[in-house]
This record gives C-alpha cells, sequence and structure tokens, in this order.
C-alpha cells in the first residue's frame, strides 16, 4: 500500500497492511515562513516519514486594530484568496506539493472560526483574554460578532476549496469552541457550530477529506457529536480533556479516529525511545487497527527531536 491508501483505508474503517501514522508541530518562528517553511515541512516529512504530511498555517487572518466594543467586529472585513495571508499559504502549498512525497496523504491546516476570529487581535490582548472579550461580547451585543463570523467563514471556505483543487487529499480543521469554561452550549450552538459545520461542508462538497480536530482541554465533546456527518476523521486530547479514545469511537461511531499519545507530556516526551515505541505498539494493540491512525492529542513540542517520531512511525509497521 501506499502512504495515501493506507490512510484513506482506515478512514474508510478498515484494516491496512499497518497502522497509518499522523505527527505534527509548529516550526521555529524562524523557519515557519516562505522559503524557509518549505524546506522545514520537507525535512520534517522525510526525517520522519509519517503517512500523512499536513501542512501548517501561520500565515493567520491579519491584525485589524483595537477591538474593545462589540461594534468594532465590522472592522474585520471580507476575505478572498486575493489578500497577501491568503497568497502566502497557497504559495507554499504550491512549493512543497512540487517537492514533497505526493504517494503520501496530503493535507492542509484550516484553522476553525473561532481561532480564525481570535488572530486578529490575540497578539495585541493575549489568548486568554480575547477569549473572554468573545463572551463578554456576544452577551452584550452578538450581531457585529456573528457578522464577522460569518465574512471569516466565507474566506476560509475559498481557502479549502482550494487546497483541495490544488492536489491535497484533505483539511485538518482546527476547531476551538468546545471548552466548557467559555461558551455555554447554546452559545456554542449558535455561534460557532454553524460555520464550523459550514467549512466542513465546504470540503467535502469539493470532494476532499476532513480532519475535525477538537482542540484544547475541559471540551464538551458532547458538542461536537452531530459533527460526525462531516467529519472522515476526528482528533482531540484524550488527555488533556480526559476523553478516552474508546469514549471517541462511541461518540463518533461511522468516523476514524486519529490519536492516542499525549503530544506534550508522559513518554512522548520524557520515555526512552524503546518505551516509546512499546507504547505505540501497545495503544494499537488495544484499541485495534480499524478505521484508526496513531497520532497525539495535539502538536508535537517544537524542540521534540523527529528521531523519537521515526521511532513511533517504524514501531507500528512491524505490527
Amino acid at each position: 500500500m501506499t502512504k495515501r491508501e493506507r490512510v484513506i483505508t482506515a478512514i474508510q474503517g478498515g484494516e491496512a497492511d499497518h497502522t497509518a501514522t499522523g505527527f505534527s508541530l509548529h516550526f521555529p518562528k524562524e523557519r515557519a515562513f516562505g522559503e524557509e517553511a518549505v524546506k522545514s515541512h520537507l525535512e520534517f516529512f522525510e526525517k520522519t516519514d509519517t503517512d500523512i504530511l499536513k501542512i501548517m498555517n501561520e500565515n493567520l487572518v491579519p491584525d485589524v486594530g483595537d477591538i474593545r466594543v462589540p461594534e468594532d467586529w465590522n472592522k474585520i472585513p471580507s476575505y478572498s484568496l486575493k489578500d497577501p495571508f491568503m497568497q502566502n499559504q497557497l504559495h507554499l502549498v504550491e512549493e512543497i506539493l512540487q517537492k514533497c512525497d505526493t504517494s503520501a496523504f496530503l493535507m492542509g491546516t484550516i484553522h476553525g472560526i473561532c481561532a480564525s476570529a481570535i488572530h486578529p487581535i490575540e497578539a495585541r490582548y493575549g489568548y486568554e483574554a480575547v477569549r473572554n472579550l468573545f463572551c463578554s461580547h456576544i452577551r452584550e451585543n452578538k450581531k457585529p460578532v456573528i457578522e464577522a463570523f460569518k465574512r471569516i467563514t466565507d474566506g476560509m471556505c475559498q481557502l479549502s476549496q482550494k487546497y483541495i483543487e490544488m492536489g491535497l487529499d484533505g483539511v485538518y480543521y482546527a476547531a476551538l469552541g468546545g471548552e466548557r469554561h467559555y461558551f455555554t452550549d447554546e452559545e456554542f450552538e449558535e455561534l460557532i457550530e454553524p460555520y464550523d459545520k459550514q467549512i466542513l461542508h465546504t470540503v467535502k462538497e469539493a470532494h476532499g477529506y476532513t480532519f475535525l480536530h477538537m482542540c484544547k482541554n475541559n471540551l464538551n465533546m458532547n458538542r461536537y457529536k452531530t459533527y460526525g456527518d462531516f467529519a472522515d476523521v476526528v482528533n482531540w486530547g484524550c488527555y488533556e480533556t480526559n476523553f478516552s479514545l474508546e469514549e471517541g469511537r462511541l461518540l463518533f461511531p461511522d468516523t476514524a479516529v486519529m490519536g492516542g499519545l499525549a503530544n506534550r507530556s508522559g513518554v512522548m516526551v520524557d520515555g526512552t525511545e524503546e518505551q516509546l515505541a512499546e507504547e505505540a505498539k501497545k495503544i494499537v494493540r488495544e484499541f485495534g487497527k480499524k478505521g484508526f491512525i496513531l497520532g497525539a492529542d495535539c502538536t508535537l513540542p517544537t524542540e521534540i527531536p523527529y528521531e523519537r517520531i521515526r521511532v513511533i512511525v517504524d514501531a507500528v509497521r512491524g505490527i
């Protein structure tokens, strides 16, 4: 099997010749943009030999100035593929596609509506402050916030569709908003869910595969239960949110699961290579190979040696 065939077999609920693997990390800032980003990705792919080649996206929705009151969300413009941050991301994808192993499963990163709305102002106020600002603004006057979300969503739909047109197999969709300590269930259902699903649906309409990553801790995973119809693969913080692979399989019975390893603690970071290999094989044996891709809760530490990831990849190829 090729790497791509292996991943698609897992997506379809089957058992491949061996378990597919997929890991990613954020490259150092000085190596995360332009030609340096191309080199960073190619080096990572070559040294780790994972089945999934995930193209990162550090070309974020740009700063729009102060947003201090709900009406300031009107500063968020409409976006298109002609915007510089979109062009930069598309150029990165194009360059990587020309030089990478095209027999692998290739996917691009899309930041979900919650994350994409954070990016224009996060540097000004800080992550936690922005999340709390969201909550206060939607409770004070949600209309301008919702209208901004609609404009951002339209831009992300365009980028998602273009990914597939360029030759990527799928989209890794990084979803935020499921944490219990920010939005209520009702707020999530009104303000986040429709736009998440709109972007995921766009990928499906373009005949791409969707990887739904539910990010951060203290998640109410039940908020995502109806996302199963829009996701081919689900991935979440099993360890940071205390929701096991088995519970995920029950919540998303018709969707493949990716994960198994804690990304910032435990054997992934502290174990010997022998312990790491044994843990990877143990996860596969216990959870099973059908409909499963071995990965981590989220992105790995930037400084992790690539050889450690290669140990995992090689270990599961032997069982």
